[in-house]
């Protein structure tokens, strides 16, 4: 094939609706779409990948009309969009999960800017999240997204998304179970601190000269911290066997 071929209409319109793929999929998905990189190289790492994989992609023919050019771009942004509020959820879980532990932890007032977002999240939750990353890094899973987009367009066409029975399914069952997952990972911490809260009223109505202020406060984080360091490998494990399944329902979605 020569160069002058490659200025087909054809080959111009596949390489616009490949690098509108990943170009988006790179602004939606987890670790990949972190302030912390500057736009331009998403921009020069997404326009690469598209010069590396092109040879790969099914030339698709040019739209007859501009209306069926703006809804073939359209579906690659719905793409990406659907793929990263898919993987976003399972970090919204732990950061909710660690909203609740800062909560119970007195912790709540201690807040830093999340570089992610750009707005105050809680110091637990932050750090939750932080770990959650690393733990992702540790079993590749920034090599599956990149991955799953490889694989996505060798499978799925471009230009023509559309959404199935199995993706449907596992985004309204996420969304309703983000809450349900976060609390039942913050549950132990949450409990513990029930319990204190009973047993600190119920010395206060004994000892009147009980400071809760003093004493309490600084037993109830010790124990909460206590639990905290217990759980936390089971909570590391919890965000895996989330992350696994949400690249399993997008694996199954191109398919």
């Amino acid at each position: 094939m020569s160069w002058y071929s490659l200025l087909h209409p054809d080959h111009i319109y596949t390489f616009l609706l490949l690098f509108v793929r990943l170009s988006t999929l790179f602004v939606f998905l987890p670790f990949y779409n972190h302030m912390s990189v500057p736009t331009q190289i998403k921009a020069a790492f997404a326009f690469y990948l598209a010069i590396v994989l092109y040879p790969v992609v099914p030339v698709t023919p040019e739209p007859p009309t501009a209306s069926a050019f703006f809804a073939a771009i359209l579906s690659e942004v719905i793409m990406g969009l659907l793929a990263g509020l898919a993987m976003n959820i399972v970090f919204g879980i732990i950061s909710y999960a660690g909203e609740q532990i800062s909560f119970v932890m007195g912790f709540s007032m201690a807040s830093v800017i999340d570089p992610q977002t750009q707005v105050q999240s809680p110091l637990v939750g932050q750090f939750l999240l932080l770990m959650a990353t690393v733990v992702m890094l540790s079993f590749n899973g920034h090599y599956m997204m990149l991955m799953w987009m490889v694989d996505a367009i060798r499978t799925a066409p471009l230009g023509d998304i559309v959404m199935n029975h199995s993706m449907f399914d596992y985004l309204m069952n996420a969304m309703s179970g983000l809450f349900m997952f976060g609390f039942s990972i913050a549950f132990p911490i949450i409990a513990l601190s029930l319990l204190s809260d009973v047993i600190f009223g119920m010395l206060m109505k004994t000892m009147p000269q009980f400071n809760l202020l003093v004493v309490g406060f600084p037993i109830k984080i010790f124990l909460s911290m206590s639990v905290w360091i217990a759980i936390f490998g089971s909570i590391m494990i919890l965000f895996k066997t989330h992350f696994l399944n949400a690249i399993d329902v997008l694996m199954r979605w191109i398919s």
